[in-house]
């Protein structure tokens, strides 16, 4: 993976939390945005900084995906602008809730993660199987590559890494089937679920 795929799935990530923040809590501004990811440590698991919640959420309203609500008053200097979704920025949560959840970049994925509520069960299930099968894939392509590489002594460790990041996909692996067995099982509430049961 080049340092640009994973500058590209840290922003992913980044609007699909900013996005999923303001899915459950519109109208907001970016202050409750900003605090509501911080109440989650969202920092510890991903790239989240102020600066690229703010950045998010400017891009997303350029994008015509939020759209100014008004203004709410603050005792702390000017009043903050309020957003709400547009039902263009409905579609790309749904867009982007589908690349988190099959993608093999921990970061995308656990912001997928964190909001897979959102969707129906079936099409979480759906999705983290072929995220699993990816992840699969990975350390299986990792570990076929291990006879073509140097000896485990020679520089620059060759076997160590390749063994290091097919035991990390092999875990993920491992991750993704046990959340797709509580899935299986009925835990978690989902969004068809809360649809059918008023309670």
């Amino acid at each position: 993976m080049t340092s640009s795929d994973r500058k590209e799935f840290a922003m992913s990530a980044v609007r699909l939390l900013v996005l999923g923040v303001m899915r459950l809590r519109q109208p907001t501004h970016g202050y409750a945005v900003r605090r509501e990811l911080l109440s989650w440590r969202a920092e510890t698991w991903t790239n989240v900084k102020p600066g690229s919640i703010y950045h998010a959420l400017k891009q997303l309203t350029h994008e015509g995906k939020l759209s100014p609500f008004g203004t709410q008053d603050s005792d702390q200097g000017p009043g903050r602008t309020l957003f709400q979704m547009t039902e263009a920025g409905e579609a790309e949560f749904r867009r982007l809730m589908d690349e988190a959840l099959v993608s093999v970049d921990m970061e995308e994925l656990g912001a997928g993660i964190a909001f897979m509520d959102a969707l129906p069960r079936a099409h979480v299930i759906e999705k983290l199987r072929e995220q699993r099968r990816r992840s699969e894939e990975v350390c299986t392509s990792l570990l076929t590559m291990i006879p073509d590489f140097p000896g485990r002594y020679e520089a620059p460790h060759a076997t160590d890494l390749l063994e290091l990041w097919s035991g990390v996909f092999e875990n993920l692996s491992g991750w993704t089937e046990a959340v797709l067995t509580r899935l299986e099982a009925g835990e978690y509430r989902m969004s068809d679920q809360v649809q059918a049961d008023p309670n």
